[in-house]
């Protein structure tokens, strides 16, 4: 009798506790919609309800954590179409030139290039409107290119040596957006893929790059992540099982209404075999450190860079009728070992919570690694080789490398902001492009054989002086080479693709240079993880 009792108490207990929670929340809604209804109806002056209503979710979600928010649907389409991985439009890539739209890149078979457009070519009016020397801000001029697939818009462009403007009519259609930003050998066995997203196309995309590098003989790879913010959790899980054996734990994910859902490798692994560099930065967050947290306490490879930013916290989108978007903190997500990675934050404290990163630097954590300092409490072991790894905030990588302020000078920081050295390398490459193409017809004979004139720099430095940036001799000579090395990248970029920007830039990036050096000492690699290494 009394067994029969017990769950039947227990049953009891459960149903009340939930009506109590039901009662509880009826009471709040009530007293939710009294004070709405008392603003709407009573305030001295007319009001929004619509806003009012906006402002209470906002209020009520940033309480909860720093990544719990609202979106509205025009911020909820911006969010979600790159990592859906297209959109509607008419396929190309600009850049704002002296207040001109520049297109940099024609999307290959996409509506522009159907109908001739070209790289270089200015656009100066889209239907009806001027949309040159307005100073026009880029969403709102994203706004009237894209559009619905099927309709169409007409553009007017400028030519080079075209005396009159040219006419276009242009159907929409579906653009696909890439989150694999290169994919390049780097040498003749190690290849390099930079993912900048997790989008839905993030896994695709990385197999057809990673077989297309071992047809041209990738036996080794250096995975770039840094300054990727995130993206699809099951994503995350798709690439690390391409680097993972068959069962092994990649994440797990638990909250207070959440039970543990474990994600495990599967047997489809497109290269658990080689070896691997993982690049991570303080700008690597959330389905990254997933990713890289899942590599390092298997052991499968090294990860190398600065601390990632320490986002553990799982968001579920919830759809709201207007098209708007709740994005709420659902659970939390655990590496393998059991860390958990979000950094601490105090609930509603979201202004301290984004100044991490700058007292980061403050006290030093990006320029060397003695400035962090873990408590034994936050100690794991790996679970091949038992190396020491950290918990507590982001992903600690195997080998540092301090942030590189050798070239950088506030001089240079100056023509970066203002967008001075963009300026002059796409002026250089409209004006250059035919000469160019024709003596460096292949980028790997660019890449080889163009260097930047000196005159392409005195433009620079003029250019700065009427935009109110006034000449530093020596902080320009102690940055040369760092700018003639990105007007490089730059031009590269405007007369090939975007991934050889990197192949260029690159050559100044001490991670990605410290990365091939290890890769291809096999001495050097095992020891780093080996279990002294910890």
């Amino acid at each position: 009798m009394k067994r029969k009792l017990l769950p039947a108490l227990l049953l009891l207990g459960a149903l009340s506790g939930a009506k109590t929670q039901g009662q509880d929340i009826n009471r709040e809604v009530r007293k939710l919609s009294m004070a709405l209804y008392a603003v709407t109806n009573m305030y001295v002056d007319t009001t929004d309800i619509s806003r009012l209503t906006e402002n209470a979710i906002v209020g009520m979600l940033e309480k909860l954590d720093p990544h719990s928010n609202y979106l509205d649907p025009d911020e909820t389409k911006d969010m979600t179409e790159p990592l859906q991985g297209n959109f509607d439009g008419i396929g190309i890539q600009f850049n704002m030139l002296t207040d001109t739209l520049y297109i940099i890149q024609v999307i290959a078979g996409g509506p522009s290039e159907k109908v001739g457009m070209l790289a270089g070519d200015r656009i100066i009016l889209v239907d009806d409107t001027l949309i040159a020397g307005v100073k026009m801000k880029n969403n709102d001029i994203m706004k009237r290119l894209r559009g619905p697939k099927g309709t169409e818009v007409r553009v007017k462009v400028l030519r080079r040596n075209e005396p009159q403007p040219i006419d276009f009519r242009i159907i929409r259609d579906k653009i696909p957006v890439h989150s694999l930003d290169a994919a390049y050998m780097a040498d003749e066995r190690t290849g390099y893929i930079r993912l900048s997203r997790f989008a839905l196309s993030s896994t695709t995309e990385f197999r057809t790059a990673l077989a297309n590098l071992k047809k041209k003989g990738m036996e080794n790879l250096i995975l770039d992540l840094q300054g990727n913010g995130g993206g699809y959790l099951n994503i995350a899980i798709e690439l690390a099982d391409e680097f993972l054996n068959q069962g092994k734990l990649i994440v797990y994910t638990e909250g207070h209404n959440q039970p543990r859902e474990n994600a495990e490798a599967t047997p489809q692994g497109d290269f658990e075999e080689g070896r691997l560099v993982i690049l991570v930065d303080e700008s690597s967050a959330s389905a990254s450190e997933i990713l890289a947290g899942a590599v390092q306490d298997w052991d499968r490879g090294v990860i190398l860079g600065r601390r990632t930013f320490g986002k553990g916290l799982v968001q579920k989108p919830i759809p709201l009728p207007d098209g708007s978007m709740i994005r709420l903190t659902v659970s939390r997500y655990y590496t393998p070992t059991g860390r958990g990675i979000q950094k601490p934050y105090e609930n509603g404290d979201s202004e301290a919570y984004n100044r991490d990163l700058i007292a980061r630097y403050n006290r030093g954590e990006l320029m060397s690694a003695d400035s962090i300092h873990f408590p034994d409490s936050l100690k794991y072991q790996t679970l091949t080789f038992r190396r020491t790894v950290y918990g507590g905030g982001g992903i600690m990588p195997d080998i540092f490398i301090p942030i590189d302020t050798t070239d950088y000078t506030d001089y240079h920081r100056k023509l970066v902001a203002n967008g001075l050295v963009n300026r002059i390398a796409m002026d250089f490459a409209d004006k250059n492009r035919a000469s160019l193409m024709a003596r460096y017809s292949e980028f790997a004979r660019y890449k080889e054989s163009f260097d930047v004139p000196e005159s392409l720099m005195q433009q620079l430095t003029d250019l700065a002086a009427t935009e109110k940036v006034p000449f530093e001799p020596e902080a320009y000579n102690r940055s040369l080479s760092l700018i003639k090395l990105q007007a490089k990248a730059l031009i590269a970029r405007d007369l090939y693709e975007l991934g050889d920007y990197y192949q260029i830039i690159n050559d100044a990036n001490q991670s990605f240079r410290a990365a091939l050096r290890i890769i291809n000492d096999l001495p050097v690699y095992t020891k780093e993880l080996s279990a002294d290494a910890g």
